[in-house]
C-alpha cells in the first residue's frame, strides 16, 4: 500500500514555484485612414481640399461618418478585445484624434493618443492610440527627415514611443509614413531611402543601448517588401531559419503572394505596401513577449471592400473617388498582429 504522505510530497516536488500566466488578447493594428480631415480651415496648412468649399466639398457630415467608419474598422479587428495599440497616417492634427477617442464609438475603449508635428505640406501626420491599462507609455519623441534633394517636398515625421507591458517588458514602437510615388517610383526611391536610414539609425541605436530589445515598426512604406528602402536599406528581411534577436524581419514579406493578395490597389494591381516589422527577440516564443504564430495578418473582410467595375475581382471601399463621396472607409486595408504576454503569477 502506498504511503499518501510519501505520495503527496513528492507531487509537491515537481509543481513549479510558480505559474507562467499569459495574455494574449494584445493585438497591435496599423491603418492608413486616408485623409482624415476635419472640415476647419489650417491657415498654416494647405488643407483647402477638404474645406466644404473645396474640391473634395468636404463637410462637418462627411467628416463625421469619416470617423465612425473609422472607429468601426478598429473595433471590427479587434473583435472581442479593442487593439491595445492603433497606429494610424493621414491624421490631420491630434483634434481629430480627439474626437475620435472621445466623441465616437471608440470612446468607451478607452484610448490615450500621441501624434506627430510634421511639416508635411498638407498637414498630415501619423498617430498612435494606447490602451492605458496595456501599455504604460513611458517617454515619445519624432524624427524629421532631411532630405539631400532641396527641392523635395517635405514629408511625414517619424513617430517613436515607448512604453512597458503588463508583464514590465519595454516595448519600442515606431509608425511612419514613407514619401510617396506620385511623381513616379525612381523618381521618388531616393526620399524612401533616405527616410528608411533614418529610421535604422534610430533602430540600431536602441539595439546598443537595450539589454532586451521588443521593438515593433509599423506604417505605410509606400514600397514593397523587396524594394530598396525595406530590403537593402532597413535591412527588414523575411522570416528566415536562423533568427537573431537584433535582426528586422518583416512579417508582411509574403512568399507565394496571389493576385487578390494586398493592402493597396492601385490600377488593377494590389501591392503590399503596408508593413509590421519585428525584431528577432519577438519571434522566440521562449521569451516574455512574442509574436503569436509569428504571422501578420490583412484584414479584409467583404465590408471594407468594393467590386472593381475598371479592372476586375474587388478593391478598398475609398471615402472618396477624386471628389465624388463614395461613402466608404479607406484605400488602403489594415494589417494586425498578436502578441503574447507572458507573466509569472
Amino acid at each position: 500500500m502506498i504511503d499518501l504522505r510519501l505520495y503527496t510530497i513528492v507531487f509537491l516536488l515537481f509543481i513549479p514555484l510558480t505559474e507562467v500566466a499569459s495574455q494574449d488578447n494584445f493585438r497591435v493594428l496599423f491603418y492608413n485612414v486616408e485623409n482624415l480631415f476635419d472640415a476647419l480651415d489650417d491657415s498654416l496648412k494647405d488643407d483647402n481640399d477638404f474645406l466644404p468649399d473645396g474640391f473634395m466639398r468636404w463637410s462637418e457630415w462627411k467628416y463625421r461618418e469619416k470617423l465612425k467608419n473609422i472607429a468601426k474598422v478598429i473595433t471590427a479587428v479587434g473583435g472581442m478585445y479593442s487593439p491595445a495599440l492603433v497606429g494610424l497616417c493621414e491624421i490631420e492634427n491630434d483634434s481629430v484624434l480627439h474626437d475620435l477617442t472621445k466623441r465616437s464609438a471608440l470612446s468607451v475603449q478607452g484610448y490615450d493618443f500621441i501624434v506627430t508635428d510634421s511639416p508635411d505640406e498638407r498637414g498630415i501626420d501619423v498617430a498612435l492610440l494606447y490602451q492605458r491599462h496595456q501599455f504604460k507609455l513611458l517617454e515619445h519623441t519624432e524624427y524629421d527627415i532631411k532630405f539631400s534633394d532641396k527641392r523635395r517636398r517635405p514629408t511625414r515625421n517619424i513617430l517613436h514611443a515607448v512604453g512597458t507591458l503588463e508583464n514590465k517588458d519595454t516595448l519600442d514602437v515606431f509608425v511612419v509614413h514613407f514619401p510617396s510615388r506620385v511623381s513616379g517610383k525612381l523618381d521618388t526611391e531616393e526620399a524612401r531611402t533616405e527616410s528608411a536610414q533614418v529610421l535604422r539609425n534610430k533602430v540600431d541605436s536602441i539595439f546598443s543601448v537595450r539589454i532586451n530589445p521588443n521593438l515593433i515598426i509599423m506604417g505605410d512604406f509606400n514600397d514593397e517588401p523587396d524594394d530598396k528602402s525595406i530590403l537593402n536599406v532597413l535591412k527588414a528581411n523575411q522570416i528566415k531559419e536562423d533568427i537573431l534577436n537584433n535582426e528586422l524581419y518583416n512579417l508582411l514579406y509574403i512568399k507565394n503572394k496571389t493576385p487578390e493578395c494586398g493592402t493597396y490597389k492601385y490600377q488593377g494591381v494590389w501591392s503590399v505596401i503596408d508593413h509590421l516589422i519585428v525584431n528577432g527577440r519577438l519571434l522566440n516564443n521562449a521569451n516574455s513577449t512574442h509574436v503569436k504564430n509569428n504571422n501578420a495578418y490583412i484584414y479584409n473582410e467583404s465590408f471594407l471592400l468594393e467590386k472593381d467595375e475598371k479592372y476586375y475581382g474587388m478593391k478598398p471601399f475609398r471615402t472618396n473617388i477624386g471628389p465624388r463621396y463614395n461613402g466608404g472607409f479607406s484605400d488602403h486595408l489594415p494589417i494586425y498582429i498578436d502578441i503574447n504576454i507572458l507573466f509569472n503569477e
